[in-house]
């Protein structure tokens, strides 16, 4: 027998028509063309806006309390989100005629490590699921958490649910696993900032990759690292639409199995940029160790870095950026070993953007970066910064200029849809 892991976020199961909805298109995949057969499980996530209720809860009662006296007992709080979605989901199927029941994360079991609010799962024992599914009964999930070897809580964090789903399809040997969502698929950029964005048939693992970590919110990076891992097929579709109309989304797949490929696949951008600039830094063998050593045991992650020389002899100026929301953190960590680390000044700037363009096609053709640098000049968009990868290039410019950037490139790479 087949089998099908489906995925559902928190805008598709919303409220409780919501939820019927969702029913409905889990009793048409059950029997797809009228055809009983197919083994399914499906991952929900909390209903939308449950989950923050249930944070806001947790951290007014655990007011003043240490990360590690707090964090085991939050996720007990938080998890809840999903458990109530998997018996309202299974409780609407049933009252299809679907045979339905839940498996929370215990049940399974999920087994993740014990770092609580941000557990990775380790395994998953899937044998009673999938005899459970193959037997016809269609399994309704908690995604977004697991339980530690010692039998406590956790939670994977945002945007988790994703990463559940692949790890539930990979442990069942899925034929795919199909992310429902408020988007019937991946766009070749932001179809709020360019009309003449396309949806794509299929995208490869590694671009999507690249696509989820550079702003796109369309998947979870790790979701995308797990599904790449396992090389587990993943479609992303709508949930807003009824059994039998037209949905066929985009596939994750492996870049082997898409025939043409395109040099730029889509473009990319994030405002939640910052940059932190060291001037007149001593410039001696293990500054940069010093440095970024420290980032990483405040566990903040650092891009795009750059080093130039300084007017001062034997000094240099170094730049990195960083997402915004730690930039002043990492700022007071470094003025505060000033005088170990060596430097004149620290500076701070929270109005830039990073924009990227990827694309698989990069590796065999030559230009791309020449047509990026030249659609940026041509619009009067100066770049700060530049970090590229095999098949990426992103660039830091002025945040005001975000929109036509992303426009121009867009119209660059001839990316636009035939009107």
């Amino acid at each position: 027998m087949s089998r099908l892991v489906m995925k559902f976020g928190g805008t598709s199961v919303g409220d409780v028509e919501r939820i019927r909805r969702v029913a409905r298109l889990v009793a048409a995949e059950r029997a797809p063309d009228g055809k009983p057969g197919r083994g399914l499980a499906v991952v929900v996530s909390a209903m939308s806006g449950e989950t923050n209720k249930l944070v806001a809860l947790a951290e007014d009662a655990g007011k003043g309390l240490s990360p590690d006296r707090f964090n085991d007992e939050y996720d007990v709080v938080v998890a809840t989100g999903e458990q109530v979605t998997t018996g309202l989901l299974a409780l609407a199927l049933r009252a299809m005629g679907v045979p339905a029941r839940s498996w929370q994360g215990w049940q399974i079991k999920v087994e993740s490590s014990d770092a609580h609010a941000s557990a990775r799962i380790n395994t998953i024992d899937a044998t009673a699921l999938g005899e459970a599914i193959d037997a016809g009964e269609v399994a309704i999930i908690p995604g977004f958490q697991g339980v530690t070897d010692e039998d406590r809580i956790t939670t994977l964090g945002r945007g988790g649910s994703d990463t559940s789903a692949v790890a539930v399809a990979a442990a069942l040997g899925a034929e795919r696993c199909d992310i429902y969502t408020d988007v019937d698929g991946v766009y070749t950029t932001d179809p709020r900032i360019t009309s003449k964005a396309r949806k794509l048939d299929r995208i490869s693992y590694e671009e999507m990759l690249e696509m989820a970590s550079l702003g796109s919110k369309v998947l979870q990076t790790r979701s995308v690292e797990l599904a790449m891992a396992k090389r587990v097929p993943v479609r992303v579709l709508s949930s807003f639409v009824e059994p039998g109309e037209p949905n066929p989304g985009t596939i994750v797949c492996d870049e082997e199995e898409i025939v043409e490929k395109q040099v730029v696949s889509g473009i990319a951008y994030s405002r939640d940029e910052a940059k932190v600039s060291l001037k007149g830094l001593v410039d001696h063998p293990g500054v940069a160790a010093e440095i970024f050593g420290r980032m990483a045991e405040a566990n903040i992650n650092v891009d795009m870095i750059v080093q130039a020389p300084s007017r001062t002899e034997g000094a240099v100026n170094m730049t990195f950026t960083l997402p915004e929301r730690e930039a002043d953190r990492a700022r007071d960590i470094l003025v505060a070993a000033k005088d170990q680390i060596g430097f004149d000044s620290a500076e701070v700037r929270k109005d830039v953007s990073k924009v990227s363009v990827i694309g698989v096609g990069m590796r065999s053709h030559v230009g791309v970066a020449k047509t990026m640098f030249e659609a940026l000049s041509a619009k009067g968009i100066n770049i700060q910064n530049i970090s590229t990868s095999e098949i990426k290039i992103s660039v830091l410019i002025d945040s005001s200029y975000t929109e036509l950037a992303v426009r121009a490139l867009h119209t660059a790479y001839g990316l636009d849809a035939v009107a």
